[in-house]
């Protein structure tokens, strides 16, 4: 259990070479339960020019998942994308990844996020020159102040699932193709001080929580970061699979429940038999018995035949007749003795 919970930490401490620097504060996060399936839901009107939408994704707190709803965001700069988060399984736990922006979209564990987003690369819209380009075929477009293009999107995935996670039981099979290696290694920018705002304002609300909505949140999606009510608020339509309510404990509780994080179930040093256990931990498991010592004596003195206590298969000297009959310097009659002899007890006779 101790070299099992040795390989899960180096396997973090090498993960976090491999991630950009940007995304660090969120690659800490893991928990053991899986989290739940993307709700479905429709997408909010793009509120205006330079809005780049971000989809809504399940996060991990103190009182378990919880939705962050899905919104329309500025970009941190001209020419950036976003690239999702996403949880992936590794080292026993599912480890969130944080998302960034970057000029070109990176792997984001080819999860099906929808609105251009589809496991793959990004399929809304692009940067041309310091405009964006908007693609109405997937995005909800309705005001005239802002470049869009119809461009049919065709989806590779034959069978479409609601699955929130790379790898593991029931995960995405999905790797980093070469070009989203290449670009996991550009230059990034973390998550904007509007995008964190939105993410503790989700989490600071009891609605958005999977033990709550079961993971049909009533706040899947906003027009604007951290507008929960209003004309701009999009409530799911249905949950992204059936709820179990192990999904929704504790990430701490989760973490210390497991044996190798456990006291209780601590292996004990592998001894050899010669060696017995410390008193502490267990008795002596290899300490003669009373009557095994007594076998082991050649020839027992008869102050310790007198005080050992003997076993229940051998006759007692306290069954034998006392020596009153005989006088002091005297031996004992004949017949007497044939009859102690007859008896199998020879202790009351005197060394040689």
């Amino acid at each position: 259990m101790q070299i099992s919970r040795m390989l899960r930490y180096l396997f973090l401490a090498l993960l976090m070479l491999t991630i950009p620097a940007t995304s660090f504060a969120g690659v800490f996060v893991s928990v053991a339960i899986a989290p739940p399936g993307l709700p479905v839901y429709v997408q909010p009107p793009c509120p205006g020019d330079g809005y780049i939408w971000t989809p809504g994704y399940w996060a991990s707190g103190p009182d378990g998942y919880y939705w962050v709803p899905g919104t329309w965001v500025g970009a941190a700069e001209v020419g950036v994308l976003w690239t999702p988060g996403y949880w992936g399984w590794g080292g026993g736990v599912y480890v969130w990844h944080a998302g960034y922006w970057g000029p070109h979209i990176g792997f984001y564990g080819g999860v099906n996020y929808g609105f251009g987003y589809f496991g793959t690369g990004y399929e809304g819209g692009y940067w041309g020159g310091n405009r964006f380009y908007y693609n109405r075929t997937v995005n909800n477009i309705n005001i005239t102040n802002v470049n869009v293009y119809n461009k049919t999107v065709i989806n590779n995935n034959v069978t479409v699932n609601r699955v929130s996670y790379n790898g593991g039981a029931g995960g995405i099979n999905a790797r980093p193709t070469r070009f989203e290696e290449t670009a996991a290694r550009e230059r990034h920018f973390e998550a904007t001080h509007t995008q964190t705002q939105h993410e503790h304002a989700a989490k600071s609300n009891r609605e958005l929580l999977a033990s709550v909505n079961h993971g049909r949140p009533a706040i899947a999606a906003t027009a604007r970061p951290g507008e929960f009510r209003g004309r701009g608020v999009v409530a799911a339509r249905s949950a992204g699979g059936p709820y179990r309510p192990a999904e929704n404990r504790p990430a701490e509780n989760r973490m210390a429940s497991r044996p190798e994080n456990s006291g209780r179930n601590v292996p004990r040093p592998q001894m050899s038999r010669d060696q017995g256990y410390n008193n502490r931990t267990a008795p002596m498991r290899n300490e003669a018995r009373p009557e095994a010592r007594t076998r082991m004596e050649s020839a027992p003195r008869p102050s310790a035949a007198r005080v050992s206590q003997p076993r229940a298969s051998e006759p007692r000297a306290e069954n034998t007749r006392p020596h009153e009959s005989a006088p002091r310097g005297e031996s004992a009659p004949r017949g007497e003795k044939e009859s102690r002899q007859g008896n199998g007890n020879n202790r009351d006779r005197k060394p040689h």
